[in-house]
């Protein structure tokens, strides 16, 4: 790529960040970060302070490359936007962590060197976890983990309505099961399905676990996977809250003690050992049988382009550490994740609490594969307007669906 071709990429997808961020976003440094040995590092984790232990990895992944790390958090919107801004004025950090679906745009722009370029091993990582950093056969970072989505239980509500969680294996038995909950005069299932991408996270294991592609958003796949949700409604499986609620507040509907189930992901594993009550976990079904395949969350490791291409090397250094398997298993277990390695996830299962969301993660996919890349976004879009329209009474579950397709195909 010529370096004409990629000044004009990332003007046109950093425009939108430019009118939100100001110049102070980058680096002060005229000869750019990393000046007398001194790496910058952005990531997507402010809540961990000077004293964690993530920050003390990555102080010790710097005196192993005999370089000094300046780490900067942000949130996570906030540093997609500067990293664009950044790359346009040739001012990236050396490593750079950001939220998975952020890979493809990052890559659109021109931002990111690929494995290729910069000799980054991924060969350990898992296939269904790597495609979410892949971009028309390239790969352009290394997955640090991941988190993703399963069914928490109340082992008491299902005790009492004589439901085996075990015996939940497809759609047909979960739905036995909410009746049977509901004959106890017991709440089924919370969920949130609120216009946003948090609703199509939580929808897109239905959606994929009918056998839908998110290339045709109008299969008859796709309509029975909205159907499922739109009937939990009308049979009061499930509340009208959803269609309003965001993770959280799902999660804290479930909490109350009231509902027999909860869509939720192992970001809430702290929050589980809290509960009034015993909860447990299990995967979330496909319509014909087994696990269903759950959207991936979670960080990609990458390499920003440079204008000295001599930093690579130590950058290198830096991500390898942060990757390899001991540390990998540290971070994970800090952050709640499940490792991308299959030896770091086998160590991980061997605590009854973890066994599902591995199992769950490997099953897995993430939201850009399947070479959508900054399509998804556009699509995601479209399936949440649809899952709103269908859910509040607006359309039929085909009616909305089918104008989903038709929007997607024109944005």
């Amino acid at each position: 790529m010529t370096g004409l071709s990629r000044r004009r990429r990332l003007t046109a997808v950093a425009v939108i960040a430019l009118a939100a961020v100001t110049a102070s976003a980058c680096s002060s440094s005229a000869d750019g970060p990393g000046d007398g040995g001194a790496y910058l590092v952005w990531d997507p984790y402010p809540q961990f302070t000077g004293d964690s232990e993530w920050v003390a990895l990555l102080k010790k992944c710097g005196t192993s490359a005999g370089v000094t790390v300046e780490r900067t958090g942000y949130d996570t919107t906030d540093l997609t936007n500067k990293a664009l801004l950044a790359a346009q004025q040739g001012n990236s950090p050396d490593v750079l962590i950001v939220d998975n679906p952020v890979i493809s745009t990052l890559a659109e722009a021109g931002a990111l060197t690929t494995t290729d370029d910069n000799k980054l091993d991924v060969s350990a990582m898992e296939k269904n976890l790597l495609g979410a950093g892949q971009s028309e056969g390239r790969t352009y970072g290394v997955p640090i983990g991941a988190n993703t989505l399963a069914l928490y239980y109340n082992k008491d509500l299902l005790t009492t309505a004589g439901v085996d969680p075990a015996a939940i294996r497809d759609w047909a038995t979960l739905n036995a099961a909410l009746t049977k909950v509901k004959a106890k005069g017991k709440k089924g299932i919370t969920f949130s399905a609120i216009g946003t991408e948090e609703g199509s996270f939580q929808f897109l294991p239905w959606f994929w676990g009918s056998g839908a592609q998110l290339t045709s958003l109008d299969s008859p796949q796709a309509v029975s996977a909205l159907a499922l949700w739109t009937d939990w409604l009308k049979q009061g499986h499930a509340p009208n809250s959803v269609i309003n609620n965001t993770q959280t507040t799902s999660w804290q509907e479930f909490a109350t003690g009231d509902y027999a189930f909860a869509e939720n992901g192992t970001w809430q594993l702290a929050n589980a050992e809290k509960l009034g009550f015993s909860y447990g976990t299990i995967a979330i079904p496909a319509s014909a049988g087994g696990p269903a395949p759950a959207p991936t969350g979670g960080e990609f490791v990458s390499i920003p382009v440079q204008k000295n291409t001599g930093r690579y090397d130590t950058s290198r250094q830096l991500v390898a550490c942060l990757t390899n398997a001991e540390n990998l298993l540290t971070t994970d277990t800090t952050l709640s994740y499940v490792a991308p390695v299959a030896a770091v996830q086998d160590r991980q299962a061997a605590d009854p609490k973890l066994k599902v969301w591995v199992e769950a993660v490997r099953a897995a996919k993430g939201r850009t594969g399947d070479n959508l890349g900054t399509k998804y976004p556009k699509i995601s879009e479209s399936l949440w307007t649809a899952v709103q329209a269908a859910l509040s009474g607006g359309k039929s579950p085909q009616e909305a669906l089918t104008a989903a397709q038709a929007a997607a195909s024109t944005r």
